[in-house]
């Protein structure tokens, strides 16, 4: 499982996260649990559902942080990262020089380090209920 979640996840510490994860998902639902032969894929898909519920949890992070930034950041990091235009390009969108359209670039994905950083982490209801029975 760790390998598996190794090629897929962004960084080994969501990996590990994603093993926990999944692990904890078999032991809650043991009793559902298929054959001893039929319980690796199982555990697979279970892995592959925690990995994409961390994969909308930070796509939900990073759209929070961009929303915090101001609409001329948050246009240029637009047009940079979804319309994958190159600051050239950008600079004419913008109609803007190449230098003005790279620094304000900078900038913008500065402030959305920033950002970022200020956005808490999605809660898991998982996790909220496991709290919860203790």
């Amino acid at each position: 499982m760790l390998a598996y979640a190794v090629r897929r996840a962004s960084d080994a510490q969501d990996a590990a996260d994603v093993v926990a994860e999944t692990f904890l998902v078999a032991w809650r639902r043991l009793e559902e649990m298929p054959s001893a032969e039929a319980t690796r894929p199982w555990l697979y898909g279970v892995a592959r559902h925690v990995l994409a519920n961390q994969q909308r949890s930070e796509t939900g992070a990073v759209r929070a942080a961009v929303a915090q930034l101001g609409p001329e950041d948050q246009e240029i990091l637009r047009l940079c990262c979804w319309e994958e235009l190159t600051p050239g390009e950008i600079a004419t969108v913008l109609g803007v020089s190449r230098v003005a359209a790279r620094s304000r670039l900078h900038r913008a994905r500065h402030r959305l380090r920033a950002a970022l950083q200020d956005v808490p982490e999605p809660e898991d209801p998982d996790l909220l209920r496991l709290q919860e029975a203790r």
